[in-house]
């Protein structure tokens, strides 16, 4: 189920949130899957994407719920 969002953060507000906390949250990922799926994303964002999931899959990052 994809939910909308009341308050739209971008992916790069979104992207320097997450590393200053050092964690994603169940409700960034479902950010995330939103914007890939409703959204026409720009280089630099799916750019962004890709360095979050890079720091999750290297331990970088924690998961959380």
């Amino acid at each position: 189920m994809l939910y909308a969002f009341s308050q739209t953060i971008s992916i790069t507000e979104l992207f320097s949130q997450v590393y200053a906390v050092g964690r994603i949250t169940k409700t960034d990922r479902q950010h995330l899957q939103y914007a890939l799926l409703e959204q026409c994303l720009s280089e630099e964002e799916i750019s962004l994407i890709d360095r979050l999931v890079y720091a999750v899959r290297r331990g970088w990052l924690q998961m959380t719920d």
